[in-house]
């Protein structure tokens, strides 16, 4: 299988900055994994958009897969509580 880009929406830094530090680390781990297999043990489709979830801990990473350029592009990573709501 082709190893897909990671590539992170410019908010995703803001995300990042109100999670303490020693859980950014595996988040950023879970999301290295993604280049291997977007569609890995754990990723859930989401019904309402063309995007999957993946668990990390108490936190939620929001992502898109384009399939034509082999890209995995992270859109939002927050707490489950608040992922999901707009802003």
């Amino acid at each position: 299988m082709a190893k897909y880009k990671i590539t992170f929406k410019k908010s995703v830094t803001k995300d990042l900055r109100v999670i303490p530090k020693s859980d950014i680390q595996k988040i950023l781990s879970k999301i290295d994994s993604l280049a291997e297999n977007p569609r890995g043990e754990g990723c859930i489709r989401l019904s309402s958009k063309e995007s999957y979830r993946v668990r990390q801990g108490l936190y939620r990473i929001i992502y898109e897969i384009k399939d034509s350029l082999l890209v995995v592009n992270v859109v939002k990573v927050a707490n489950r509580t608040h992922v999901y709501k707009s802003s």
